[in-house]
């Protein structure tokens, strides 16, 4: 009579079960420790720029733009420059990377071109922001002579580097919808463009919203790609239109923690919680789209 295999014995049995809780629990730990060291890096930049930048916060500086007396600065003209800026990004690089995503996904043919575009689409989410300020300053500047220190050119640089970004996150939002939902839309009449734009982008428009979240959430952080294109100049009167002269927050921040003198520290700082909240704003509203839309199956 065959021995009882001892791997499969109660005490090893208890053994192994014990090995793999345990396993469990030191892996719950280490990611709860990594939330909480994230969270307490946010907590101490947060209090830190609170202690820094409370005093600095007036009528003055929610309501004027820059200036060369301390006392007289606001975050008013970047505030609006940033606003302007990032609406011509999404309104260049949101329906222009959703395009693409669903061309690459739904129709493009596999072959050695789209095999091509799809490694370049990579290459690109992967370049260094300030390369896309030099093209932005060879291309819109230089070759189409736009106007420099737009809020138009700012959005057109930052709309290329967000949307590679964009179509990486859409093309994985379409894979993950079910064949099943194309094959009964297919199997009850609909076309291959009924089935796409009725089905399986809005079934993946979450998906997609979330990549757009977070190319939004890096473009509004940006400041090399619009130093390169001249947006570091001093605007004194926030812009009326997309073509007037403009700053964003980052790069007003980054003017301002250059002065020698020792009272932009404060509105610096004051500044810098500007900025989060206008980005936490902007997410808020991104994920409220992203959860009205969202669809189950």
């Amino acid at each position: 009579m065959n021995k009882p295999d001892s791997r499969w014995s109660s005490e090893a049995m208890t053994r192994r079960v014990k090995r793999r809780y345990a396993a469990e629990r030191r892996f719950k730990a280490l990611g709860l420790a990594a939330v909480l060291i994230s969270l307490a890096f946010l907590a101490f930049l947060l209090i830190t720029m609170t202690v820094r930048g409370a005093g600095g916060f007036s009528h003055t500086f929610l309501t004027a733009s820059d200036a060369t007396d301390p006392e007289m600065v606001g975050v008013w003209g970047a505030l609006k420059g940033s606003f302007l800026t990032i609406m011509v990004t999404m309104a260049l690089a949101f329906p222009i990377g959703v395009l693409a995503a669903v061309y690459l996904e739904e129709f493009a043919k596999r072959n050695r071109w789209n095999d091509f575009i799809e490694v370049s689409i990579n290459n690109l989410a992967a370049v260094p922001s300030i390369i896309f300020g030099l093209l932005g300053l060879a291309v819109f500047l230089n070759l189409m002579q736009l106007p420099r220190s737009a809020a138009l050119v700012g959005g057109l640089t930052l709309a290329l580097m967000t949307m590679p970004v964009i179509v990486i996150a859409g093309r994985n939002a379409i894979k993950a919808v079910p064949p099943s939902i194309r094959d009964a839309a297919l199997g009850v009449g609909a076309s291959k463009m009924q089935v796409v734009f009725h089905h399986v982008l809005p079934l993946a428009l979450p998906g997609i919203l979330t990549g757009t979240i977070i190319g939004m959430a890096r473009a509004l952080g940006e400041t090399a790609p619009l130093l390169m294109i001249g947006m570091r100049a001093f605007i004194a009167t926030p812009p009326g239109s997309v073509v007037d002269p403009a700053t964003v927050l980052p790069v007003q921040i980054f003017l301002w923690s250059d002065e020698v003198d020792r009272a932009f520290v404060e509105k610096t700082s004051a500044a810098i919680i500007v900025l989060l909240l206008f980005m936490l704003l902007m997410n808020g509203l991104a994920i409220y789209l992203r959860n009205r839309f969202e669809r189950r199956w």
